[in-house]
């Protein structure tokens, strides 16, 4: 993987010229990361193709989070017509490899993560975001006819579809109206680091450029029920207990998993059938297994109505494998 033209201008326009560009792991968008190391120093090239990625709400969103003391990345240099960031490095240690090299941390790290959420819907605004509304909840569910339905060779009925998620939206749109917070929405362990940097403890957060104004329950669905690891569902009661432990808690969370869980499920699809890009997929019964989670809870029976009688057992879980 080699970065895009431009990028050694770019990079030596910043003061750069001479570092090394090394690629690192990139995530489902077209956005791609490489470590820019100095012997002295090192940072991070985020290349962002203009014609897929607008880079501008990720400084905005970065800006919000530095000003209220959280640990985004600090931009180092930027050129927006290009697509190019050059953004601080928070190193290696990102949570998900961490986990699963030294598991006995979960615990502890899931609950910094929890406290972290906690703090974060305390101490910023949700001002100038974009509201997490009834026409983004839909446009996400429909993810889930447009592009799993459809490849699993499914027929759906798109206006009851979406009348069995309005009947279950009511509570958690109402309290995004009046409570709005900070929603990160890819808030998980593969988004998460555990920081290296001298004098600073706690967790250092990426991939945060669709943020919106929404309900505190979904960075935390996002975070507990993981696409890409297991989480058990006895840490996850655990963690549920320790943010908020209402009923009412509760029904919004379970709701929101079940909203993004399908989504993640269209998404998935598409990554394979649209962009060629199959690993995801290998995901996929582990999204079924949250969903079922989901499904248990009362407040979601008009939709786990509507999946019964439209996705048999036969292409769910196991149709992924």
């Amino acid at each position: 993987m080699i970065a895009r033209d431009g990028a050694a201008q770019f990079l030596k326009s910043a003061g750069w010229g001479d570092a090394e560009i090394l690629p690192l792991a990139g995530d489902a968008s077209f956005r791609r990361y490489f470590r820019v190391v100095e012997p002295a120093r090192r940072a991070v090239l985020m290349d962002a193709p203009p014609e897929h990625e607008d880079v501008k709400p990720f400084l905005a969103v970065a800006d919000l989070l530095l000003e209220a003391g959280f640990s985004a990345p600090a931009i180092l240099a930027r050129d927006l017509e290009r697509g190019f960031l050059l953004i601080e490095d928070f190193g290696d240690r990102l949570l998900g490899p961490v986990l699963k090299a030294e598991p006995a941390l979960e615990a502890h790290v899931y609950a910094q993560a929890v406290d972290l959420l906690t703090e974060l819907h305390r101490a910023t605004k949700a001002d100038g975001l974009p509201p997490y509304d009834r026409a983004v909840l839909a446009r996400e569910v429909m993810l889930f006819p447009d592009w799993y339905a459809n490849a699993a060779g499914i027929e759906v009925d798109t206006d009851a579809y979406l009348a069995a998620w309005d009947a279950v939206w009511a509570d958690v749109l109402a309290e995004t109206a009046q409570h709005p917070i900070v929603t990160l929405r890819d808030y998980h362990a593969d988004n998460l680091m555990l920081l290296e940097r001298p004098g600073v403890k706690g967790l250092g957060l990426l991939d945060f450029q669709d943020a919106l104004a929404g309900h505190p329950a979904y960075d935390l669905v996002s975070l507990l029920q993981d696409a890409r690891r297991d989480v058990s569902p006895e840490l996850e009661a655990a963690m549920l207990a320790r943010f908020d432990g209402s009923e009412a808690f509760r029904a919004a969370y379970e709701v929101l998993g079940a909203q993004r869980n399908v989504k993640i499920l269209g998404i998935f699809v598409r990554l394979r059938d649209r962009d060629g890009r199959q690993g995801y997929v290998e995901r996929l019964p582990r999204v079924w297994g949250y969903l079922d989670r989901n499904f248990a809870h009362p407040a979601l029976a008009p939709v786990k109505q509507w999946f019964d009688a439209h996705v048999p057992a036969a292409l769910r879980a196991e149709w992924c494998r």
